[in-house]
This record gives C-alpha cells, sequence and structure tokens, in this order.
C-alpha cells in the first residue's frame, strides 16, 4: 500500500500540534461544555422540580459552584451566563433589598459574558440582562431601565427568533410595559420553539410558564 508523502505528513504535524498543546480551544470545549450542562441540569432540577422552601438554599450552593466554574475556565463566556442566570435566580428567591447586591453580580456577569462572546449560547446573556433591566427597580435604587431591557432582549431574539427563552421573556417584557396585546405572538413562539436537545425539563417549564401568561391575557 502506498502511502501519499504529503498526506503523511500533514497528520503528523497534527498530532504534534495536538501534543504541544497548540489545539487549547479544542481541548477545552468538552469540559467547558460539560461543565455548563451540568449547571443546567442542576438549575433546572432546583428552579422546576425543588419545593419552594428550599429553592433559596439550593440556588446559594449552585451559584457557588456555578463560580468555580467560571474561574475554571477564564475566557469562555458560557460559564459567565450560567453564572448570571444562577446568582440571578438565587436573587429571585431571596428577594428584598437583600437581593440587590446578588442582582449587581448577576449584570456584571453578563456584561463579562457578552465582552468575550456576546452570541455564546444563542445571545443568552443579551436575553438574561435584559430580564434584569425590567424586573429591578430604577435609580436610585437600582439600574432598572424598560428601554434598555427591549432593546436587549430584541438582540437577543435577532440572534435566536425561534428561541423558547427570547420569545418567552420578550413576551413577559411587553405584559409587563402594558403591551399585553403584542405579547400573545411571542408567547405563541415560545410555544411553538424547537426543543432543545437536553433541556427537557427546562423546556417544560418554560413552555408551562408561557401558557400561564397567555391566560392572563386572554382573562382581560
Amino acid at each position: 500500500m502506498r502511502i501519499d508523502r504529503n498526506t503523511f505528513l500533514r497528520a503528523g504535524c497534527a498530532a504534534f500540534l495536538a501534543a504541544s498543546g497548540a489545539f487549547p480551544l479544542m481541548a477545552l470545549a468538552a469540559p467547558v461544555d460539560d461543565a455548563v450542562a451540568d449547571l443546567q441540569r442542576d438549575w433546572e432540577v432546583i428552579r422546576y422540580q425543588t419545593a419552594a422552601a428550599e429553592r433559596e438554599k439550593r440556588f446559594e450552593a449552585l451559584a457557588a459552584k456555578a463560580h468555580k466554574v467560571s474561574e475554571s475556565f477564564p475566557g469562555r463566556s458560557e460559564p459567565l451566563v450560567w453564572e448570571g442566570i444562577i446568582v440571578s435566580s438565587y436573587a429571585g428567591e431571596k428577594g428584598g433589598l437583600g437581593a440587590l447586591g446578588l442582582v449587581k453580580q448577576a449584570k456584571a456577569l453578563y456584561e463579562a459574558a457578552i465582552q468575550i462572546d456576546g452570541n455564546a449560547l444563542e445571545g443568552s446573556a443579551y436575553n438574561s440582562l435584559g430580564v434584569l433591566y425590567y424586573k429591578v427597580p430604577g435609580w436610585p435604587m437600582a439600574f432598572g431601565d424598560k428601554a434598555k431591557a427591549s432593546e436587549l432582549l430584541q438582540k437577543a431574539l435577532s440572534i435566536n427568533p425561534k428561541g423558547i427563552d427570547p420569545n418567552f421573556f420578550y413576551g413577559e417584557y411587553l405584559i409587563e410595559t402594558r403591551q399585553a396585546e403584542k405579547a400573545a405572538a411571542y408567547l405563541e413562539r415560545a410555544l411553538q420553539a424547537p426543543p432543545r436537545p437536553g433541556r427537557q425539563v427546562a423546556d417544560t417549564g418554560r413552555r408551562e410558564e408561557a401558557r400561564q401568561l397567555l391566560d392572563k391575557i386572554k382573562e382581560k
């Protein structure tokens, strides 16, 4: 069997570069993906399958875990996005003035993720940051800003127009800003969004939330 000399050299160079660490992104891709998927699964269980009385402490512990993941993969936006989502969820469970510090922490995490790669995870950092802007109080208590929220949520929709989360949260935003007549279309799109591999629990929970908002619109 005759071996082409150029093919042999290319294969040899590739093997050398891989062994010498010249492909760091390839080497890191799987561990980052695995770590993020693990955080996603933990978040889903707490958010949708855990009793309300237990969620605050569970999110607090998960936030600490997420921070370690972010530190383990500096320069990657995906762990920062998920650390922000978990810290935001912890703030939501904690509530009150004690949650404001957590909300500001989540904001900084999303902004850091956008600085690295705002398109990562289909623009989830833009979407999650937009949610904070319409949910938190405005100045002087916090940074809430409905106009900024709209800008960020629409940016997320431009990146992932068929996604369940950007459509759901833009629909919720429209209800929050007294534009319920426009919200139904986005909530319907959320219900029709393609399933996300490995995210069945989150998809089921989000669809139920979309149905509840649609029911409220119809009642008015």
